[in-house]
């Protein structure tokens, strides 16, 4: 029987490089200015996370308008614990940083009592993008978690889908990912 944590590839996982940060990092076919296009653009980012504007100067609105059901053609029903998020769920921010096609970074769930600051950078490694996100000020161990499994997942369809692979169901894989993180980000 495979356990999690060789169910995925290692060097997959985000890293907690914070108590409240946490680091995960793709190789993702380039051009560097074909994946900045699915991370500004929105008919392309919703395939593979969220739809939804970020504006293109700091300061501008983010807004996700996540999906998560409509992903894949092959998903399933999300874990009881996240069955709030099986429809739409929106999410807000503004924009701290914008150079293209390297830096994007923005607030995260604002209208929340806990926001938080996710941050992509990308970087060319020859014909393959280097793309290395980071979470922070993320509240507590739960909800890093949490994160961690979502990029993991999202980032995991961003590939599959610059790759031309076909996805897996987004909520089985988030789930076995939740429990591996759960293993993986150290108690506090």
């Amino acid at each position: 029987m495979t356990s999690h944590a060789t169910a995925f590839a290692n060097a997959d996982y985000g890293r907690v490089i914070a108590p409240d940060a946490v680091r995960i990092e793709r190789l993702l076919p380039g051009p560097i200015e074909r994946v900045w296009s699915y991370l500004t653009e929105e008919s392309k980012r919703r395939l593979w996370m969220a739809s939804g504007t970020i504006g293109s100067t700091e300061g501008a609105a983010v807004e996700h308008v996540f999906r998560h059901s409509e992903l894949t053609t092959a998903d399933d029903q999300p874990p009881q614990k996240y069955a709030s998020h099986a429809g739409e769920v929106r999410n807000h921010g503004h924009v701290l940083a914008w150079e293209p096609p390297r830096l994007l970074a923005y607030s995260w769930n604002e209208e929340t009592d806990t926001p938080s600051e996710v941050r992509f950078e990308l970087s060319p490694r020859g014909d393959k993008v280097l793309l290395i996100v980071t979470h922070t000020r993320i509240a507590n161990r739960g909800i890093m978690t949490s994160f961690s499994a979502g990029w993991h997942t999202h980032l995991d369809l961003l590939r599959d889908l610059l790759e031309g692979e076909p996805p897996a169901a987004f909520w089985s894989k988030f789930a076995a990912l939740e429990q591996e993180y759960e293993t993986r980000i150290p108690n506090p």
